[in-house]
C-alpha cells in the first residue's frame, strides 16, 4: 500500500503511510507519517504548539533534526538516529519544528500508538533516546537491526515499559538475503519500506504470517515492495522477508491490540464521543492540562 502525500502542521509536506481510515485494521497503531524532503520550504514551518491526549507519539529522525518543547517544560533537539517517545496521557501541549541538515535534507517519521482506557489519563511522560543509546544487532547473514523497542538475540532496546508491548526495529537486509523474524501471535505487525525492494512473503504454508497489502502500483519489479510502501501482516508467529540483487531497509513494528472503541478527532484520541468533546471543551476553557510544568 503506497503512502499518500498530504499536508500537516503549518504546511509540512509529508507522506501518510496510514491514518484514520486504515487504523481499525492496525490496532493499537493509529497513524504513520513520513516527512522526507530536501526543500526547506516543505518542512520549516513545522508543527507549532498543539495538544494531544490519549495516545503516544514516536518520532524517529533519519536526516536533519527536530527541535521540540512541551507544557511540562521539556525542550531539546533530536538529531539523525535519535528517537522521541512521548506519552501524552491525560494531556500535553507541544511543538515540533524540523530543521534540515547542512544540505537542507530532512527525514523523519512519526508513529501514533493508542492507549487503553485504563491509561488514557495517565501522567504524561517524555523520553529522548539518542542514537548511541540504540543498540545495533548484526546477524550472521549480515542483517543489521537497530533495536529501538523490543529484544533481538537477548539485546533489548532502550524504550521499555510501554503499555501495548511494542516492538520497533530499523532493519537493513543485504542483497540476496533472507530474514526470518518471530512475532507474538495475536499482535498487529507491519513493515514500512525506507529504501530498496524486498519480498514480504510467508515462509511456508498457512502457519506463517501472510501479506495483506504492500505492492506498489508503480513498482515494475514483480512481487517486490519498494520504498514508501506499507506491508500489513496477518496474525501468525513469524514473518519472512527476502531481497534480490538490491538490499532493503525498513521499519518493522508490532504491538498488542487494545480492542476498544476509538473516538478520534485531530490530536485527541479517546474511547467515546463524550470523552472527546470533554477534552476539547477543557482545551477551550484552559483546564486541559492535568499536569503542568513544575
Amino acid at each position: 500500500m503506497k503512502s499518500n502525500p498530504t499536508l500537516e502542521g503549518a504546511g509540512v509536506h509529508l507522506k501518510r503511510a496510514f491514518g484514520n481510515q486504515q487504523a481499525p485494521s492496525l490496532d493499537p497503531f493509529l497513524l504513520l507519517d513520513d516527512f522526507h524532503s530536501a526543500n526547506p520550504e516543505h518542512y520549516l514551518d513545522g508543527f507549532p504548539w498543539h495538544p494531544h491526549r490519549g495516545i503516544e507519539t514516536i518520532t524517529y529522525v533519519l536526516e536533519g533534526s527536530v527541535k521540540h518543547g512541551d507544557s511540562l517544560g521539556n525542550e531539546g533537539i533530536i538529531h539523525a538516529g535519535d528517537v522521541q517517545w512521548m506519552t501524552a496521557g491525560s494531556g500535553i501541549v507541544h511543538q515540533e519544528m524540523p530543521k534540515g541538515d547542512t544540505d537542507g535534507k530532512m527525514w523523519g517519521l512519526q508513529l501514533w500508538a493508542n492507549l487503553p482506557a485504563t491509561s488514557k489519563m495517565m501522567e504524561p511522560r517524555y523520553r529522548d533516546v539518542i542514537r548511541k543509546q540504540i543498540p545495533e544487532v548484526v546477524l550472521e547473514n549480515g542483517v543489521r537491526i537497530k533495536v529501538i523497542c523490543g529484544t533481538i538475540n537477548n539485546i533489548t532496546g532502550p524504550v521499555t515499559g510501554i503499555v501495548i508491548d511494542p516492538e520497533y526495529l530499523d532493519v537493513t537486509i543485504p542483497p540476496e538475503t533472507e530474514f526470518n523474524h518471530p512475532v507474538h501471535a495475536g499482535y498487529t505487525a507491519f513493515a514500512y519500506v525506507l529504501n530498496g525492494h524486498g519480498h514480504f512473503e510467508p515462509e511456508n504454508g498457512s502457519g506463517q504470517n501472510k501479506k495483506k497489502g504492500g505492492k506498489s502500483t508503480d513498482d515494475k519489479k514483480e512481487g517486490l515492495v519498494g520504498s514508501e510502501n506499507l506491508v500489513i501482516f496477518e496474525d501468525g508467529e513469524e514473518i519472512n522477508i527476502t531481497t534480490s540483487k538490491e538490499g532493503l531497509r525498513f521499519l518493522l513494528i508490532s504491538g498488542k491490540p487494545i480492542k476498544e472503541q476509538v473516538a478520534w478527532y485531530g490530536p485527541i484520541v479517546m474511547n467515546t464521543r463524550e470523552e472527546l468533546q470533554q477534552a476539547f471543551d477543557e482545551y477551550q476553557k484552559g483546564t486541559f492540562l492535568k499536569h503542568v510544568k513544575k
